[in-house]
């Protein structure tokens, strides 16, 4: 037994090593919490239930923990009601889609094909509540919705819902340019911002629920540095009909660890998203612009090649993208195979644009110049090491 135990705590130490402190991850829907946000993730709190029946007794700080996060979420999405209780982004979806549908009913979408999310594609949640599912006319070109093309689709179609927001999401959506006709048929407008919820937050994407939206919905730790998790926001008609349906239904044990770290974490999006959204775009930026200039395959150069935390590779697909981030893996940078790289973390553990330049010119040695990997993995390792803290946070 005493052998299992060290095996698996060997494994645990064995990964914080190398991707806490060896590597410099790129992964896009990923990012590092504060060591203060972390800690609570450990806390009592973790053994604990709570019931808004109040079923439970001694939950009086655990129920007030949960109000304060709530509030706090309001305040800095700008929204009327708010939920902490999905326990992901992906949750939060079917929470939204199973609150305002009904069997046959039809929504739209960004389909996969084009960058949009699967989990609520034809072969995802909309398969469980048998749902059809359109996808939004889409330019490769521009990444980005056809305006006049969707127009025509809703008016054609009159979906029940339409679902904005991406996997591959480099440019905001016409949130704005499509919610007057959505209001005409009656259709409910929700915003999957899992991936740019901290570029919201921080006021440098795009603001959905002032330019038509009813619905936010989103994972907790991507752009938005927080735990694991999902969130809700909402105007009052729609947050009130979801927050019935999330218990039982969907969500029984919300973990109220994470609830109070990612209460936290949204203080500290508070005090310091503006400033910290703004570097992880500048960011961006700058990386795209020095892969594009040492011959990697950026898209959308015409366009500033991005406005949020996203890099996209485009090698063609998935296969010929796997290959690409096999040989940076064993360089000790990650990034996932589609290939899209991200910003967040790299942004949290303090890199700027002088490092950004250093990431370009350690893939390209790897990916360009076909330098082995594992000469290129010490200078990569190297530069993590120099970057061990967590800023944007309160200590």
């Amino acid at each position: 037994m005493v052998g299992l135990i060290d095996e698996i705590l060997g494994l645990v130490q064995r990964h914080e090593q190398w991707r806490g402190q060896e590597s410099i991850n790129l992964i896009p829907s990923e990012n590092v919490t504060s060591p203060a946000v972390r800690s609570l993730l450990s806390s009592d709190l973790g053994h604990r239930y709570t019931s808004r029946q109040g079923f439970y007794m001694g939950s009086c700080f655990i129920d007030e923990i949960e109000q304060y996060g709530e509030e706090l979420a309001k305040d800095v999405f700008h929204s009327e009601t708010s939920d902490l209780r999905p326990l992901s982004g992906h949750i939060a979806d079917l929470v939204f889609l199973a609150s305002f549908t009904e069997p046959e009913d039809t929504i739209l979408c960004v389909s996969p094909n084009d960058g949009g999310y699967p989990g609520i594609s034809e072969h995802g949640i909309s398969r469980s509540l048998r749902l059809r599912v359109i996808s939004f006319p889409f330019s490769k070109e521009r990444r980005n919705i056809q305006v006049e093309e969707a127009i025509d689709l809703i008016l054609r179609e009159k979906p029940k819902i339409i679902i904005f927001g991406a996997s591959i999401f480099l440019f905001p959506h016409p949130v704005k340019e499509l919610a007057k006709v959505t209001r005409e048929i009656g259709a409910h407008v929700g915003y999957d911002g899992s991936h740019v919820l901290g570029l919201i937050a921080g006021g440098r994407f795009q603001d959905p629920l002032r330019e038509g939206a009813s619905v936010l919905i989103g994972s907790t730790h991507k752009t938005f540095f927080g735990p694991q998790g999902g969130i809700i926001l909402a105007d009052r008609e729609h947050g009130e009909t979801m927050r019935e349906q999330v218990h039982p239904a969907y969500v029984d044990n919300a973990h109220w660890n994470r609830i109070a770290a990612l209460a936290l974490a949204l203080a500290e999006m508070k005090a310091y998203g503006k400033e910290y959204a703004g570097q992880v775009v500048q960011n961006a930026r700058v990386l795209a612009g020095a892969l594009a200039q040492d011959g990697l395959p950026v898209v959308c150069a015409e366009l500033g090649y991005t406005q949020s935390h996203q890099v996209f590779l485009d090698y063609g697909g998935y296969m010929q993208g796997r290959v690409v981030a096999k040989k940076l893996e064993e360089a000790n940078i990650i990034v996932d195979c589609g290939v899209r790289i991200g910003v967040c973390e790299a942004t949290r553990r303090g890199m700027r644009e002088r490092e950004m330049q250093r990431i370009a010119g350690l893939m390209k040695r790897v990916v360009v110049d076909g330098e082995e990997p594992r000469r290129v993995r010490e200078d990569a390792t190297k530069l993590a090491e120099e970057f061990q803290g967590v800023e944007y946070c309160f200590r």
